[in-house]
């Protein structure tokens, strides 16, 4: 399963998951560092991907749509980037288990 970032997450975070054994991919990667909402959107509905995301928006649109790419959003203050890799590598067992469920919107809400 793919994990697709989102331009607003750090590029840094899809290459620590990747060394950890997970596919992902961050938007820039595609050349999308600029694209719309719906291009991300659509990106993820085409790759099959769990869209990680910051933005409210995109899990709002999937509950909305009850179709489309799982949502991973993430809930985190300002925190370094560092240390939200470490907190999102931390919890991916749980994140799998959730997509594996296939749960529409999975919330990460750092601590």
């Amino acid at each position: 399963m793919l994990y697709l970032i989102d331009a607003q997450l750090p590029p840094a975070l899809s290459v620590a998951m990747r060394r950890a054994g997970y596919d992902a991919a961050h938007v820039a990667e595609f050349g999308m560092a600029n694209a719309t909402d719906g291009m991300i959107w659509s990106e993820a509905v085409s790759r099959s991907a769990v869209l990680v995301t910051k933005d409210r928006d995109f899990s709002l649109l999937r509950a909305a749509k009850k179709q489309g790419p799982i949502v991973l959003w993430v809930r985190v203050g300002n925190i370094d980037n560092r240390a939200l890799i470490r907190q999102i590598l931390s919890a991916m067992p749980q994140i799998s288990e959730a997509v594996a469920r296939g749960e529409a919107v999975i919330e990460f809400v750092g601590g």
